[in-house]
């Protein structure tokens, strides 16, 4: 048998967490809190539909739809970044400094191609997004946790691991974070990007969650404090317009984006056409403002039942996040429960049937942080099932403390 690359063995405890986040997702007899999808509300099928009958002519875009295109992108999808996504957050840029990817992860994943070493350090927050980590596995990289509080990242902690571990790249979900739905604090913003300057370090920050805030004070992006070129930043379409299309994007300095304009040549030669175009459109035809507030007055209904439904029925002594918009909460249990041996027991017994991702997974030391948590997802689940699926969880958290 032909060995496998060493980086299959370095990412399967990642893999399979990511597997098994996805899994209950499509299974129609579990109330499922694990997965990041949308609300089946907030994808425009009708716009979307009619869009794509204009656009599939040859007389219009028809042709530009079906066939190659540019490395960066096409240029109004980059223009509708700039203008309609980046500006009103204060980052002053062009769009030459965009280019357009296949997702938000491929931005990861192409920054990893551009810098990464087999070896070099990243420094991620504690807890993390898993999917990250495991493209940082993928890619040999050693990932070191960075302690948060409920503002994010510590900047205290960062500085520490910096001079402690000389990484190449600090890579942080500052805004409704994933798993937490914690909000970095304007101030360790601005703290972020002096550290990354000060230590020549380059900070990945990924941010597709910033669109869907619906409460709470907006603050602009690390990106926003970056005089030096060390902050690279990637947002993703997937959650205001379609995850399904697989659009994202990327915003760094000219010669940064010239790099990964090569790397992405090298990978996959641009991002899919029709997404594209259908999704410039939309926003060029003024789709997005309602749109926009539809999803994000959907999403606030959706955690507030959720948040109110945790104090409702799980056991007193529980600790959960506060997000101001995303798509995420975090609950750490009381009694040392083991959400791990949870999750296969509320996952399989046919009195509970709810599913959600246990937090061990999400921190990347792997040294048992986070046995005691889980991430709950309330953005593609129905109010009514949110608060049955939080009553019957609950239930089996406080009968394993009542034993």
């Amino acid at each position: 048998m032909v060995p496998y690359a060493k980086r299959m063995e370095k990412m399967a405890f990642t893999a399979n967490v990511v597997k098994g986040l996805f899994g209950s997702m499509t299974n129609p007899d579990i109330i499922s809190f694990s997965g990041g999808s949308p609300a089946r509300e907030a994808l425009p099928v009708d716009t979307i539909r009619q869009l794509a009958d204009e656009v599939l002519r040859t007389d219009t875009r028809g042709v530009e739809a079906l066939q190659y295109g540019p490395i960066e992108g096409i240029r109004d999808l980059r223009e509708v970044v700039v203008r309609e996504l980046l500006a009103p957050k204060g980052i002053d840029c062009g769009v030459d400094n965009v280019i357009i990817i296949t997702g938000g992860l491929e931005g990861i994943n192409l920054a990893c191609q551009a810098y990464i070493d087999p070896g070099d350090v990243i420094l991620v927050e504690a807890p993390t997004f898993v999917q990250s980590v495991e493209i940082f596995d993928m890619f040999e990289a050693r990932c070191v946790g960075v302690a948060m509080d409920d503002n994010g990242l510590i900047p205290e902690d960062l500085e520490r691991k910096i001079r402690q571990c000389h990484p190449k790249m600090i890579y942080v979900i500052p805004t409704f974070q994933n798993p937490s739905g914690r909000t970095l604090s304007l101030e360790r913003r601005k703290a972020v990007a002096e550290l990354a300057a000060k230590y020549d370090v380059l900070v990945l920050e990924d941010d597709p969650y910033r669109d869907i805030r619906y409460s709470g004070e907006d603050l602009p992006p690390i990106k926003h404090f970056d005089t030096t070129g060390h902050v690279v930043m990637a947002g993703s379409f997937s959650k205001i317009f379609s995850p399904g299309s697989r659009l994202g994007y990327v915003v760094a300095d000219t010669e940064t984006i010239q790099h990964l304009v090569d790397v992405k040549s090298a990978t996959n030669s641009h991002t899919s056409m029709l997404p594209q175009i259908l999704c410039a459109e939309f926003f060029k035809r003024g789709c997005y403002p309602a749109h926009h507030q539809m999803i994000c007055d959907l999403y606030r209904r959706r955690r507030d039942v959720m948040l109110q439904s945790i104090d409702r029925y799980f056991p007193a002594g529980t600790k959960h996040s506060n997000p101001d918009g995303g798509l995420f909460t975090w609950v750490e249990l009381p009694g040392g429960i083991d959400t791990s041996a949870l999750l296969q027991e509320s996952s399989t017994d046919p009195a509970v049937n709810v599913a959600f991702v246990a937090g061990e997974g999400f921190f990347s030391d792997r040294d048992g942080q986070g046995k005691n948590c889980m991430r709950m997802s309330f953005g593609n689940t129905p109010e009514d099932l949110i608060e049955e699926g939080v009553r019957r969880l609950g239930g089996l958290i406080c009968s394993k403390l009542n034993k």
